[in-house]
């Protein structure tokens, strides 16, 4: 992702539209409220398993992100390995800058 797409999740993060943490983002996606997930690439195997089917499971898009730092950084906390956009508008937005690169 791209400068401006980190600019945009930090936005996002700040209106309120995103939620992070494992078990938090798999509820989020059981119950319909997450539109785009950001998965680091340095996740355990198991989360990224976990995070992964679930996302499958329930068609959510999943973009990774280098590391759990560059993660964090962009939504103005510490090292964050699953984030995940509830909202509809922002998670379209990422994406394009995401499929863009």
């Amino acid at each position: 992702m791209n400068q401006q797409g980190f600019q945009l999740l930090g936005l996002a993060m700040r209106a309120g539209k995103v939620i992070s943490g494992e078990e938090i983002v798999i509820t989020g996606i059981r119950k319909g409220q997450v539109k785009l997930v950001f998965l680091s690439q340095d996740a355990s195997e198991n989360t990224a398993k976990k995070v992964l089917d679930k996302a499958k499971t329930y068609q959510v898009s999943v973009t990774t992100v280098p590391t759990r730092d560059v993660l964090g950084r962009a939504i103005g906390k510490d090292q964050r390995v699953v984030v995940g956009v509830t909202d509809l508008g922002f998670a379209r937005k990422l994406y394009s800058l995401c499929e863009n690169e």
